[in-house]
């Protein structure tokens, strides 16, 4: 027998603020054809001042306790990836422990940009499979719109904000392939390549949050590599091929960076989900948002394999083989 930490519920919030791309030109110069082009991103949405990352976190949360049919009595563990913290301190964390009330327990924050989530339910699997949580809320949320520079059209028209969530619950498995839960992940990082995407401020530096800074042409050859890379890896040591995998999750960066992955993988688009037209980069949440709908619409179902991937600043990447 061996622990599994499997998924139970999943949910998100979206911001109710909807930028289009003919929004996107009122602010910046740039139009709705240059911007699907490059990115494939149609529409973001933009937290307002009453929908901290706190605030998207607490709802998400709310949702998938709900699909999961459990109270905050249940939960032992609670996970947030985030870049965009409400406050410096506590972390975002403690604040969804106490809007939900959860009894005192294991609550913190991973902050890996882009991969959060996928570093946050690796950490939560462990966390589980030691027997420390039995159940556990990992979320990713960011307001990653607050980073921007609005002046600067290479930066401001790829990113949202929201959160998604997913209960992780210890169950017993036998040890395959065929035991529901995170099977599998490797993660990594490498801070040589920090400085093609960061922001250029901090509060152990500047004292402000600063905005964001991107070469772009790294930034794709390093995601596409990396990304299909590790997809690879994870099939590789777990002796399964494209084939196996039903649907593949990346982080939703980019429709071209994804493309090119999914062709490298050998794994048709019809296996892949998408929000990035309907989200942009929402960093950390991109993927438990994809899941959520995903999962809602009946596209994923219990007892299929399902891959998630993601790379961010830092830089950092990873991906995790989860069957559902």
């Amino acid at each position: 027998m061996q622990k599994r930490a499997v998924v139970i519920g999943t949910g998100s919030y979206l911001p109710r603020e909807i930028l289009t791309n003919a929004d996107m030109a009122k602010i910046v110069e740039t139009d709705d054809a240059w911007i699907q082009q490059r990115t494939g991103i149609k529409q973001r949405h933009r937290a307002a001042d009453d929908e901290p990352t706190s605030f998207m976190a607490t709802e998400a949360a709310k949702r998938a306790l709900e699909a999961a049919r459990l109270t905050a009595d249940d939960i032992d563990g609670i996970i947030v990836a985030t870049t965009t913290p409400d406050h410096t301190f506590p972390s975002v964390a403690v604040m969804v422990q106490a809007n939900l009330g959860v009894k005192p327990s294991t609550a913190f924050d991973v902050q890996a940009v882009c991969s959060g989530f996928v570093y946050a339910v690796t950490v939560a699997s462990s966390l589980i499979q030691t027997g420390v949580c039995k159940r556990m809320i990992v979320i990713g949320a960011e307001r990653f719109t607050n980073l921007l520079d609005w002046n600067d059209r290479t930066t401001c028209v790829l990113f949202g904000d929201g959160a998604g969530a997913v209960i992780l619950e210890a169950q017993d498995g036998q040890g395959t392939l065929q035991d529901r839960g995170v099977l599998s992940s490797y993660l990594y990082a490498d801070g040589k390549q920090k400085d093609i995407l960061k922001t250029d401020g901090g509060p152990g530096t500047t004292r402000t949050t600063g905005i964001t800074h991107m070469e772009g042409k790294e930034v794709f050859r390093h995601a596409v590599g990396h990304m299909a890379d590790i997809v690879d890896e994870v099939m590789d040591k777990n002796n399964l091929t494209s084939a196996d995998i039903d649907w593949l999750v990346p982080h939703q960066a980019n429709l071209r960076i994804i493309t090119a992955i999914a062709d490298k993988l050998q794994i048709g688009m019809d296996k892949v989900v998408l929000t990035v037209d309907q989200h942009g980069n929402t960093s950390a949440a991109s993927i438990p948002l994809a899941l959520d709908l995903a999962v809602r619409d009946g596209r994923i179902k219990q007892g299929q394999m399902v891959m998630i991937e993601a790379l961010g600043a830092g830089l950092t990447w990873g991906a995790a083989l989860i069957r559902f």
